[in-house]
């Protein structure tokens, strides 16, 4: 085996203490979660803070958060492929595994918000596609089954690794391999086939991916409420999604660079291209706020300036302005210099954005519904201990998906990596040699 595969293979074959430790903590938090869900359905919605005219909150923000960091994965990865950016290699299945569990736990938000989970499926037989919710679950579900396939086809031929070099697991392993290996040989026809489905997932799941987060935007932008109805919402999510999606995808790399021993594979070269994109998308972002609210404030509305100062100056300015200092401030007094595109560095930034991006979500939900167009008196909008419990379990339902995979699969993907591997080598025997011959042609005149 090359030193790639026994790195690789080493957290397949053996489990340590720390990571049943891991496992057990994160069971727990999603065990609490689904107490107070059960509770929640036995009980109802009155047990959280939701109300009249309140009727979205922190699920709907982890909806919107949860939905947007899955671009991290299959967009950024798709991009990356079609530019045939060769250090994205040992990034893609992070990234693309990113994708697919932040796509199940955000469609996961939107029956924990509904009173009786059930009733999702009048949308399924009796829908209608002038509402956008309708328009939400096609894009969504259109999604998963697109980043679901995006994840599986590079991962066919480290299925045919494993099937023949992992002998020594547990029998069910062996046989999830070989089944999932669907025959690999490696042949040449195999390859090309093979890189030719990856290329038109990676080309047809961009703009799958965009419509996902503009269909989300206009879920709020189709109503009339006070800074909801915004021809701005769909670039700014699609914005907001690629930059909350950058950081999750940062901080997933560098803890598994650090536990699995990636050090050679995943080098401050990624760190610092995706730093760049980070900082590229912070400034995106800083530009599509100024924009929205120098309109809105601009404008003046009376129904839209009690949000405005609801954010601005009222009960809502701590999650406004920690917002602000979360995804401009911190994003540009880090990763400005070359110094702070570090693996510290990048983590350290994308921390304060995921959290920043979590606080935008939720301050485009709260002191809209608030403040309604037709409300006579402003609601008040307070979290239970149940909706914060569910958040708690949802976010550890994330990171556990992520341990139960990578338990069981390779964290890279091996056969690209070695790939680029050659063609690296190739490259610079070409570049030596060119040298040489440049040299000699010195020499002879």
């Amino acid at each position: 085996m090359s030193h790639l595969e026994t790195t690789v293979f080493a957290p397949l074959r053996k489990t340590g203490i720390g990571f049943y430790i891991l496992f057990v903590a994160l069971a727990a938090l999603v065990a609490w979660g689904t107490f107070a869900y059960i509770y929640q359905l036995i009980e109802g919605l009155g047990v959280t803070g939701l109300s009249r005219p309140v009727y979205w909150g922190i699920y709907l923000t982890n909806f919107v958060f949860f939905i947007g960091i899955s671009h991290a994965g299959t967009l950024i990865s798709a991009i990356l492929r079609v530019t045939f950016a060769n250090w994205r290699r040992s990034i893609t299945r992070i990234a693309e595994a990113v994708t697919v569990f932040a796509l199940c736990v955000g469609a996961l938000q939107i029956l924990i918000d509904l009173g009786r989970p059930e009733r999702i499926l009048n949308m399924v037989f009796f829908g209608r596609y002038q509402s956008p919710f309708l328009w939400d679950l096609t894009c969504i579900s259109i999604y998963l089954l697109s980043s679901v396939t995006y994840l599986y086809l590079p991962m066919i031929p480290d299925f045919a690794r494993m099937r023949d070099k992992l002998t020594d697991v547990a029998g069910w392993r062996k046989w999830l391999y070989r089944v999932a290996a669907l025959g690999w040989q490696g042949t040449h026809e195999q390859h090309r086939r093979l890189e030719i489905a990856i290329t038109i997932m990676a080309i047809a799941i961009i703009p799958i991916a965009v419509s996902v987060h503009t269909v989300v935007s206009w879920i709020f932008g189709m109503t009339v409420q006070p800074m909801w109805h915004s021809t701005i919402f769909g670039p700014y999510f699609v914005v907001g999604a690629i930059f909350s999606g950058i950081a999750t995808l940062f901080i997933a790399m560098a803890i598994m660079r650090k536990v699995l021993h990636l050090e050679p594979w995943l080098t401050d070269k990624q760190f610092n291209y995706l730093g760049i994109l980070l900082l590229v998308m912070s400034a995106f972002w800083c530009y599509f706020t100024f924009a929205e609210y120098l309109t809105t404030i601009y404008g003046a509305l009376t129904h839209e300036m009690h949000v405005a100062d609801a954010k601005l100056y009222g009960e809502y300015n701590w999650a406004f302005w920690a917002m602000v200092f979360c995804n401009a401030i911190v994003p540009f007094a880090i990763l400005t210099r070359r110094s702070g595109r570090t693996v510290k560095g990048t983590v350290i930034a994308s921390i304060f954005v995921d959290i920043g991006m979590w606080l935008e979500r939720f301050t485009i939900v709260a002191p809209t519904l608030t403040r309604p167009s037709l409300a006579f008196e402003h609601a008040i909008y307070q979290p239970t201990w149940v909706e914060i419990s569910i958040t708690i379990g949802s976010l550890a339902l994330f990171a556990l998906l992520f341990v139960i995979f990578f338990k069981l699969f390779p964290s890279m993907a091996i056969w690209e990596v070695e790939e680029g591997i050659e063609i690296e080598e190739r490259k610079r025997i070409t570049e030596k040699l060119s040298l040489e011959e440049l040299r000699a042609l010195e020499k002879a005149s």
